[in-house]
């Protein structure tokens, strides 16, 4: 016989317990040596009842990037101190280059898992159908940094095609606030900080008219 039925409010409790549950052993340990019967375990339930929630490993593991970028992007919004409307493109931009300081300041833990859920995707073919959840996140993203060119109030450089400034910008900041939150940049007699703020500063002067 199973246990009493749980109500929506406490299923949805459990799941968020399980996703919690998987992205901390996720980041500390890699996402191959953990299994699912390791999550189940950590988080006080059956095998049979975490495949309830999440039919295989490759589902729980996108389910776990989505839902820890989910609320980052959530918690970094509070960080604006101004209504969108009243912002500049260029001060969204240069907003949208400190989430990536503020990702390696509080969330390096977000940058350890990231780093191995993009090996994780590639080693395991994971199917574009079931990247759909991440993909949502990341569209969002995109969206968000398309108003923001689409201001031009002659403070981004518009004539440079928008998925130009948008991948440069995610791929140079990501690249370097994740090798530095996975310790793969030497640091002896160097200061983290003054380099990635050179970066944002090179990037600003480029994409950015002063």
């Amino acid at each position: 016989m199973g246990g009493p039925k749980l109500s929506a409010a406490q299923m949805a409790q459990r799941r968020q317990t399980m996703l919690r549950v998987a992205f901390r052993l996720f980041a500390k340990k890699n996402i191959d040596s953990v299994s699912m019967r390791d999550i189940a375990a950590k988080s006080n339930c059956g095998l049979r009842t975490i495949h309830r929630y999440f039919n295989t490993k490759d589902e729980l593991v996108v389910a776990v990037s989505s839902w820890a970028f989910d609320k980052f992007i959530t918690e970094n919004r509070k960080r604006r101190r101004k209504d969108l409307s009243q912002t500049t493109a260029a001060e969204d931009y240069e907003f949208f280059l400190d989430s990536f300081l503020a990702l390696y300041r509080k969330h390096a833990d977000l940058l350890r898992f990231n780093q191995m859920f993009n090996v994780y995707v590639r080693s395991e073919h994971i199917s574009e159908e079931k990247m759909q959840p991440y993909q949502e996140i990341m569209n969002a993203l995109r969206e968000r940094f398309h108003n923001t060119y689409e201001k031009r109030d002659g403070t981004l450089r518009t004539n440079v095609p928008e998925e130009e400034i948008f991948s440069t910008t995610l791929h140079l900041m990501l690249a370097v606030v994740t090798r530095y939150a996975v310790g793969l940049v030497y640091q002896g007699g160097t200061d983290p900080e003054r380099e990635l703020l050179t970066q944002k500063e090179m990037l600003l002067r480029q994409y950015t008219i002063q």
